[in-house]
């Protein structure tokens, strides 16, 4: 009985071993296949990962290409521009340069401006005593008025020199233009004039530019012409007074123009003035 009994119980072990055999044997397939299937999934999901990083990294490098490419672009167009722009810059450079050296220039002219003006007014009187006695109170008392505007503080230096070369044009006009006035009679006479309009209190003048200088009583029995020389008045004959007075009404806009014949007050001869006749 106990043989038996140690027989059935090793009969059991061996059953449970291959029980135990079996369930390994069945239980291992299912769980390197389990495993196989981990594998596989994280397999997947690192390339998908990895992919996912190619694909961010192909993104970037677009955007980088893309990025160089639009400065590039921009790049060239600067290029363009500038290189349209060189003259330009180049010109504004010397015209800068120009103005500074103007500015140097102008603030040089505005210290010796003072003295020039003074210098013109002074060369303006010099030439007005210098010149035929003619409307002279009138003229240096516009000299007079420009020596007061200089010492003056309310005016400008623009002002004070657009109101002397108002002047001195006035001046230079005399010399081109043909005038005529009353009024009384001035200046040194010859003997032979005073002796003709010695009564006269007012007379009629007729100016010729610079050349000639003449008046005639109003009933015409008198006359002279301005000698530079002399420096007095010079006796007209009768046809010589009545082409004054043909000229007053020239001068006045009475009458065509036309050639006078009468002395000219100053002729310049080798450099030497003279009373000679002119026509």
């Amino acid at each position: 009985m106990v043989h038996d009994f140690s027989r059935r119980r090793g009969q059991r072990r061996l059953l449970a071993f291959c029980l135990a055999a079996m369930s390994l044997a069945a239980a291992g397939p299912a769980s390197a296949q389990d495993s196989l299937s981990q594998s596989s999934i994280q397999a997947q999901q690192t390339q998908a990962e990895l992919q996912s990083r190619i694909d961010e990294a192909d993104d970037a490098t677009r955007d980088a290409l893309e990025r160089l490419r639009q400065a590039n672009q921009q790049a060239d167009r600067l290029e363009s521009y500038n290189a349209e722009l060189a003259p330009i810059v180049d010109n504004q450079a010397k015209r800068i340069a120009s103005e500074q050296k103007a500015l140097a220039q102008i603030s040089v002219t505005r210290e010796a401006l003072p003295g020039e003006l003074r210098q013109m007014v002074e060369q303006l009187r010099a030439m007005i005593e210098a010149d035929m006695p003619f409307l002279r109170d009138e003229r240096l008392a516009r000299v007079d008025d420009l020596e007061q505007m200089l010492t003056r503080d309310d005016a400008s230096q623009a002002d004070k020199l657009q109101r002397i070369f108002s002047v001195w044009r006035t001046e230079l006009d005399y010399g081109r233009e043909m005038d005529q006035w009353s009024g009384p009679l001035d200046g040194a006479q010859s003997e032979a004039a005073s002796q003709g309009s010695q009564m006269a209190r007012e007379v009629d003048y007729l100016r010729v530019g610079r050349t000639g200088w003449y008046y005639v009583t109003p009933d015409d029995r008198a006359g002279g012409v301005w000698s530079v020389a002399n420096g007095e008045w010079e006796v007209l004959d009768g046809d010589q007074i009545d082409e004054v007075r043909r000229g007053i009404r020239i001068a006045q806009d009475q009458s065509a123009p036309a050639l006078l014949h009468l002395p000219a007050s100053l002729a310049v001869e080798n450099g030497r003035a003279s009373t000679e006749d002119q026509s």
